[in-house]
C-alpha cells in the first residue's frame, strides 16, 4: 500500500471544489481494501456532507470493515457544525485504520479528532503530504496560524504606472483574458474589500463572472459616506457589507471574527496605499498593460515604491494576451 500515493488521490479529489467549499478548507477522503480504492468523497459545498461521510456512506456494505483503511486530507471534526462530528461517523462504522495528511489548525478541532478516534480503539497515523495539502488550504492555514485573513492587493496599470484618468475616471487598461484571469481570482477568495472612490468613480459589481460554480465572494465598503442603494451595481444584492472605519486593522480583525480567510483588496492607490503602510499585505498582484496614458493621471507609483521599499519577492511574472501579470509575496 502506498500511502503517499493515494494520499495524493485524496489530495486530487478536494482541489475539485475548491470553489464551492470556501470559508470550509478542501478535504478529501478514500476507502483502501485488498489492493484498490473502493470508495471515496469530498466535501463538495459549504455546509454539506464532509469528504469522510460522503465517502463512508458509498461504500459496499459487504466489504468487512476491518479490512478498510480510510484516508483522509485533514483531520476529522469532533463538533457539531453545520453537520455533525465526523469523528462519530468513522466511529459507528467501524472502520478500524486511518491516514490523516494533516493535523487540523482550526482550535475546534485541532488533535481533538485524532485523540477521539485513538481513543475508540482505531489505528491512527498522522502526517502524509502535509505541505501538499496546506498549499490547496492556504487561506484557511495561514488564517488560524496569524490570527486574520489572508490578503491579496489586486492592481492594473498602464506602462507608465497610471490607475485612471486625471479626474480618477476609470480607463480601459487590460486585457480581457486578463479581465477573465482577474474574475477567477475573485472565484478564490472569501472577500473583497474597496473604497468609497472606487465605487463613485468605475460603479463596479465586484462579483465573480465565472464559468463554473462558485461561492460568490462577500462584498465589503470601506465608507462613512456611500449608503446602500440598490441603484448601485455594488448593492444589486444582499451579500454585502459597509463598514465605516478607517482603522485597517480594526476592519481586518472583524472579517477574521465573521470566519473568512481570504481578503481581495480592489481598491485605488489611497486605500491600497494604507493597507501596505499598515503591513496588511500578503500577496501583491499587478496587471501591466502595454499601453501608456499619455497625460496626467491617478498614478500607482506611491504603491510601487512601497512594494520596492518593503522588499515583496517576485514570484512569477508572466504574459497573459498583451499584458504582464505579476504576483509578488511579503513573506
Amino acid at each position: 500500500m502506498d500511502i503517499k500515493k493515494l494520499m495524493a488521490e485524496a489530495v486530487q479529489l478536494s482541489v475539485e471544489h475548491k470553489y464551492k467549499t470556501k470559508p470550509n478548507p478542501v478535504v478529501g477522503a478514500l476507502l483502501y481494501a485488498k489492493g484498490k480504492i473502493v470508495s471515496s468523497g469530498a466535501h463538495e459545498y459549504f455546509g454539506g456532507p464532509h469528504a469522510e461521510v460522503n465517502c463512508i456512506e458509498k461504500v459496499d456494505p459487504d466489504i468487512k470493515k476491518e479490512e478498510l483503511t480510510l484516508f483522509c486530507t485533514l483531520e476529522p471534526c469532533n463538533h457539531t457544525g453545520k453537520t455533525p462530528p465526523c469523528t462519530e461517523k468513522i466511529i459507528s462504522s467501524g472502520i478500524k485504520k486511518i491516514v490523516i495528511g494533516v493535523v487540523d489548525p482550526n482550535p475546534l478541532v485541532s488533535g481533538q479528532g485524532i485523540k477521539k478516534l485513538k481513543d475508540a480503539g482505531i489505528d491512527v497515523t498522522v502526517g502524509v503530504l502535509e505541505e501538499e495539502i496546506k498549499s490547496s488550504n492556504e487561506f484557511y492555514f495561514f488564517k488560524h496560524e496569524n490570527k486574520r485573513p489572508f490578503v491579496t492587493i489586486k492592481i492594473a496599470q498602464t506602462l507608465d504606472n497610471y490607475a485612471a484618468d486625471i479626474n480618477g475616471k476609470p480607463i480601459k487598461i487590460t486585457s480581457e483574458k486578463s479581465n477573465q484571469d482577474v474574475h477567477n481570482t475573485r472565484a478564490l477568495h472569501d472577500v473583497i474589500v474597496t473604497g468609497g472612490n472606487t465605487l463613485r468613480n468605475d460603479d463596479p459589481t465586484m462579483n465573480a463572472r465565472v464559468d463554473f460554480n462558485v461561492n460568490q465572494p462577500k462584498r465589503i465598503l470601506l465608507s462613512s459616506e456611500i449608503k446602500a442603494d440598490f441603484k448601485i451595481n455594488f448593492f444589486k444584492d444582499e451579500h454585502f457589507q459597509i463598514i465605516d472605519d478607517a482603522d485597517l486593522k480594526k476592519v481586518i480583525q472583524i472579517i477574521y471574527e465573521q470566519n473568512f480567510n481570504s481578503i481581495l483588496v480592489e481598491a485605488g492607490p489611497k486605500l491600497v496605499e494604507s493597507f501596505l503602510k499598515d503591513d496588511l499585505c500578503d500577496r501583491f498582484i499587478s496587471y501591466q498593460s502595454p499601453n501608456r496614458l499619455g497625460d496626467e493621471g491617478i498614478s500607482w507609483s506611491s504603491v510601487l515604491n512601497i512594494i520596492e521599499k518593503n522588499r515583496f519577492n517576485l514570484t512569477s511574472s508572466y504574459t497573459i494576451d498583451r499584458d504582464i501579470k505579476r504576483v509578488f509575496r511579503n513573506d
